[in-house]
């Protein structure tokens, strides 16, 4: 592997997808998981109390980043 490849290699950095709260809200609406949908001051209280896993503690300049995941594991909760 060439040096110009290698240092582009951004398999270690690409582990788990993130959503953001706004994806979460469209995913909610979109596909009515819950009715009405939550609001955006919910969700953002889930990322405080630890209901969804975040990045980091505190939202980021972009907001507040949920792993995938997790946010997949909550949704299937919801159903049992």
């Amino acid at each position: 592997m060439n040096t110009t490849q290698h240092s582009l290699d951004l398999s270690p950095l690409i582990c788990r997808p993130k959503l953001r709260i706004a994806e979460i809200d469209r995913l909610i609406r979109k596909h009515r998981i819950i009715v009405p949908p939550l609001s955006r001051r919910v969700l953002r209280e889930m990322c405080e109390n630890g209901t969804f896993e975040t990045v980091g503690n505190a939202p980021t300049s972009i907001g507040w980043l949920v792993f995938e995941d997790s946010f997949l594991r909550w949704v299937k909760s919801l159903e049992t």
